[in-house]
């Protein structure tokens, strides 16, 4: 379990650095910092999909809480303001924080007087319930509560002044509570005005309207965005209670009413819980496994598909959607490993359908846009998103066929050639991709027409994942009788093969990056080799595999990630901060990335054989946990030393790749994996 005290809640930067995150299965979610101060223009309290998983639009971001005892007030909030002050700051009341699953439990404490807030959001509806019980005292309280709202997109940010309409319904859907219906008339950068609710249980609503200028996001700041928002004070709700009682609020944008806070918080629990008897994990698992099963239910959510409600997964929260490559790498971890083969295939689904000219979709865009397809390798992950379905779901599945023809149409796409110049050359049978102006890997930024890291010509993982994926047709081939496949497969994987080991070991004791690029074959020390040793079917043999592995291990591997890019080339990046540019220029060029830990435990097991230290790699995942996005882990690190989190809170491949690669130790350690590494800990 997540938890600590006032070492870290009494502290502002510390409480600052660590958000939580609670989400919906559409889309939808709710995200802060534990102190309470929004420092991204993403924090808020409501941001409902509006066309699930896509039109995130924030509705209600904050609630301005006091708490009154014996007639003085202390607030349960913190601000930071454009003025450079820091007010109220209710966060050194906050005595404990803890995760109960994925719901953030905050106990505010003043004398004898404690406050327990509980915030949630009900799965498959855009309502958030927020809470606050009057745990311990013997004193008079009172709670009033402001709630801070706007209508936007979740990427923009709100200016003030526009109209905002507020009715009050006493008497509500809830018995003795009071409705407050919102409906906003942006000026830009949102869908037109659509009416939301807030609803509470008990209490006295008044309609004191008013526009709160300049807060300061943090955040924004540091990434060199704009940095300033106005929000809406929609009314004052304020109620008394009595020890035991509950004020309890439901911000929604359904049309049907909320269910009870009491039945929706009972409702949830029992959720996570079958999640994690799904899950089926062994009985020694340790307790950071069981909660990255509650955070990859965080990124699986529904889709629109022709009508129907399909399956796909976000790649991070907050600012990222459902993208192509991101939902293949992440598929086995997140769906297989937590025991969800049904999600698996529904997802497999979702993008055969959108399977065009034998390409994959890279993303689709947020706004609920045609999808795009700039992408090479979204389509190569596919494969090995299916061959770990299949291995879990059998080879008598009838849905076998299906995504065996949608298989052979790829390759045959590319085989004659598709978009973007990515194509087989019939030379020696590896995959060319690329043309100037586009970025097709997964080391994929832009900014405007300068693509950091082309990559044209034959990205050496590209080549193992082509080599992979003709080695999965043969072997479904022979799983559903094709014997004429099978033959046909295995001579052009054969060729590949030989072609790959003559044409990408460098002198330098490792892997080109890049061959036939350009400007000739790319000697940059970068982890795209490993995938040539990790993946289920391996390209190199014994020695060279090491050698790999080794060199990775040394210049590559910090805790919590791998280094894009070895700190001794000329491009390296240490620290992914500054403007947007800055940043962009970092990505790729040293910053470390989580996710590619997974492949990197996989090729060192491969190799030593040791799953004990294969999974000291690992470890530190279990520390980050607490820290950044809590209970989940995030999208990069800095790779200098401390090697500081950034970038998204929750990475959907960062927690898939952890869980799959844990999932694949404990298995080969025979179930004694981690009593083994607490003894080696113990004892040095």
């Amino acid at each position: 379990m997540i938890r600590f005290g006032r070492e870290i809640t009494g502290s502002l930067e510390a409480s600052l650095r660590r958000e939580w995150l609670v989400t919906n299965g559409i889309g939808g979610y709710a995200m802060g910092t534990v102190a309470g101060a929004r420092t991204r223009r993403y924090h808020s309290l409501l941001t409902a999909s509006l066309q699930p998983p896509t039109r995130r639009t924030v509705m209600v971001a904050s609630l301005d809480t006091w708490i009154e005892i014996n007639g003085r007030r202390y607030p349960l909030v913190t601000h930071e303001w454009a003025a450079g002050v820091v007010l109220p700051d209710g966060y050194r009341h906050l005595e404990h924080f803890e995760l109960d699953g994925t719901i953030p439990v905050f106990t505010w404490a003043l004398g004898d007087v404690q406050i327990v807030q509980r915030i949630w959001m009900a799965h498959g509806h855009n309502t958030t319930y927020v809470t606050f019980t009057y745990q311990r005292g013997c004193a008079d309280v009172r709670l009033v509560t402001k709630p801070l709202c706007t209508f936007r997109d979740h990427h923009h940010l709100t200016r003030g002044g526009f109209a905002i309409d507020v009715q009050h319904d006493a008497g509500g859907p809830w018995v003795d509570g009071h409705t407050l219906t919102i409906t906003a008339r942006p000026e830009r950068g949102s869908p037109g005005a659509r009416p939301y609710r807030i609803l509470a249980n008990r209490g006295t609503a008044y309609a004191e309207t008013e526009w709160w200028w300049n807060f300061h996001l943090s955040a924004e700041k540091a990434r060199g965005e704009d940095d300033q928002e106005d929000l809406f004070a929609a009314a004052t709700i304020s109620t008394g209670l009595e020890l035991g009682e509950t004020l309890a609020l439901a911000l929604t944008a359904d049309d049907g009413d909320p269910l009870p806070w009491d039945e929706a918080l009972h409702a949830e629990q029992a959720r996570q819980r079958a999640l994690l008897e799904q899950a089926d994990l062994p009985a020694d698992a340790p307790d950071w496994i069981e909660q990255l099963v509650l955070a990859a239910d965080q990124f699986i959510v529904t889709r629109d598909i022709g009508g129907e409600d399909g399956k796909s997964i976000i790649a991070g929260y907050p600012w990222f959607s459902d993208w192509g490559r991101d939902t293949m790498i992440a598929l086995p971890g997140l769906t297989l490993v937590t025991g969800r083969t049904d999600d698996a295939l529904s997802i497999l689904r979702t993008y055969a359908r959108y399977v065009d000219q034998g390409m994959l979709p890279n993303r689709f865009p947020d706004e609920g846009a045609a999808p795009e397809y700039n992408t090479v390798d979204a389509t190569l992950w596919y494969f090995q998103a299916i061959y770990a379905w299949y291995r879990a779901a059998g080879a008598d599945h009838p849905a076998l066929p299906e995504l065996y023809g949608v298989l052979v149409e790829i390759v045959d796409w590319h085989i004659r050639g598709t978009r973007f110049n990515i194509v087989r050359d019939p030379a020696d049978g590896l995959l060319f991709a690329g043309e100037p102006g586009t970025q097709l890997t997964w080391m994929d930024v832009k900014a405007n027409t300068w693509v950091a890291t082309p990559r044209i010509g034959k990205p050496v993982e590209i080549n193992a994942l082509w080599y992979g994926a003709l080695r999965v047709l043969a072997e479904l081939a022979g799983a559903l009788g094709y014997g004429e496949d099978v033959e046909r497969y295995t001579r052009m994987a054969d060729a590949v093969r030989e072609r790959f080991n003559a044409r990408y070991w460098y002198t330098g004791g490792y892997l080109y990056d890049v061959i036939d690029g350009p400007d000739g074959d790319d000697p940059t020390l970068r982890p795209n080799q490993l995938f040539a040793v990790a993946l289920p079917f391996p390209l190199l043999d014994a020695d060279r595999a090491r050698d790999v592995v080794t060199i990775c291990a040394r210049e590559l591997a910090v805790s919590c990630g791998l280094r894009t890019l070895a700190p001794d080339e000329t491009d390296y990046h240490g620290h992914y901060t500054g403007d947007r540019l800055q940043r962009d220029s970092a990505y790729h060029q040293g910053t470390a990335w989580a996710w590619l830990l997974g492949s990197f435990v996989d090729a060192h097991l491969r190799v030593f054989h040791d799953p004990v230290t294969a999974l000291s790699y690992l470890r530190p995942l279990a520390d980050h946990l607490a820290d950044y996005g809590l209970g989940t882990i995030g999208e990069i690190f800095d790779g200098d030393p401390p090697h500081t989190p950034r970038g998204c809170i929750a990475q959907a491949w960062s927690v898939a790749e952890a869980l799959r690669a844990w999932h694949t130790l404990q298995q080969q350690a025979g179930g004694v994996l981690q009593p083994t590494l607490a003894a080696r800990t113990t004892t040095g």
